[in-house]
């Protein structure tokens, strides 16, 4: 038995840390798409084979008996499949999962596109695939990709690459779902977990671009940061402010209304920055150059790194203005909406020969 699935990145259009506290957040599923490949074996080993390498354990239904150390770049593609076993929680042949690399950016460093969601749901979707479980991987990503976290992190680009499109999405509820894990009911709360409060919206008429700022960021230590020193009050009128400015976006979104949707994208983006210490000075460069041809531009995600998503009103306007961003020394590529997880019809060979490695 052997599979190959495939799912989008995501940048945040709005709603980062408000969706954390109980707000909203919109968010867009973009390319490139990642692959992942799943091959049953007949043994009970379970392998997970990456770029950098492979580990290597033993099917149990409490989850993977991994051999020696599970590394960061394993980690929650190595969760998810200890989650799948436990929900399967009986005695099963092992499998072995293969994930392409996400594209780097300049430097070798992360473009912020949702790295370990992209990994997590991949690998939670081919490890129900081969052990022939029907529960609702969704439910499943979002519970391990916020144990792999510590709790922190909203779900909301598991969410996105999921479902694909473009999404409003509020945060999932995890911890009876990690706690039913630990007891070894996983199977059947995830059958009574309620659905999550996620909608597809009209996929917007806009040219939609990334521009990376230069630098990567910590999400998980940001949002600590952040938290440490927001108090209750000033979170609650924060999600207010953003929940408004969310609805306005969506709004000028859905009319084609070009006009308000950049006064709307420049009030987002200085709700972000009255944060404090997210907005770097290459983020602010390249949200004054894209106003400067037209367009609108905002801090994707947690912010300190990572890169803007772009605004703007037409392809003329939009290759203007990622000409002079690249021409200022700023990598730019313009997107895509894209669907969410997918079967592929055929699979992929470079992964194939990854397995076939040993």
């Amino acid at each position: 038995m052997e599979r190959t699935v495939s799912v989008p990145g995501k940048l945040f259009l709005c709603g980062e840390y408000a969706v954390l506290w109980g707000g909203t957040a919109r968010i867009a599923a973009v390319g490139p798409r990642l692959t992942g490949h799943v091959r049953r074996r007949d043994d009970r080993e379970v392998h997970v084979v990456l770029q950098s390498g492979r580990i290597c354990g033993r099917a149990t239904p409490l989850g993977a008996n991994w051999t020696g150390e599970i590394g960061d770049e394993f980690l929650f593609a190595a969760r998810a499949v200890d989650a799948v076993l436990t929900a399967h929680g009986r005695e099963c042949l092992g499998f072995e999962v293969a994930l392409s690399p996400s594209p780097p950016a300049p430097h070798g460093r992360k473009l912020g596109f949702g790295g370990s969601a992209r990994a997590t749901v991949l690998t939670a979707e081919l490890s129900r695939y081969v052990l022939e479980e029907s529960f609702d991987p969704l439910k499943l990503a979002l519970m391990v990709h916020a144990g792999a976290q510590a709790g922190l992190g909203s779900g909301g680009d598991v969410a996105a690459v999921f479902a694909g499109g473009v999404i409003r999405y509020r945060r999932y509820a995890v911890e009876a779902l990690l706690n039913s894990s630990a007891s070894g009911q996983l199977l059947s709360a995830l059958a009574q977990a309620p659905a999550v409060d996620l909608r597809r919206l009209p996929v917007p008429k806009l040219h939609l671009a990334y521009a990376f700022s230069g630098e990567s960021a910590s999400t998980p230590a940001l949002i600590a940061e952040v938290e440490r020193r927001l108090s209750y009050d000033s979170r609650v009128r924060f999600v207010s402010d953003s929940d408004q400015l969310g609805e306005a976006l969506e709004q000028a979104m859905v009319t084609q209304d070009f006009d308000s949707l950049r006064l709307t994208v420049s009030e987002l983006q200085a709700l972000l920055a009255s944060l404090g210490g997210l907005q770097t000075e290459a983020m602010r460069r390249v949200v004054a150059i894209a106003r400067s041809y037209g367009g609108a531009a905002k801090m994707s995600g947690a912010g300190r790194g990572d890169g803007c998503i772009l605004f703007s009103p037409d392809l003329e306007a939009q290759g203007a203005m990622i000409d002079g961003l690249r021409a200022r020394g700023f990598w730019t590529t313009p997107l895509q909406v894209e669907v969410g997880l997918r079967g592929e019809l055929k699979p992929d060979e470079n992964l194939r020969t990854w397995l076939n490695a040993g």
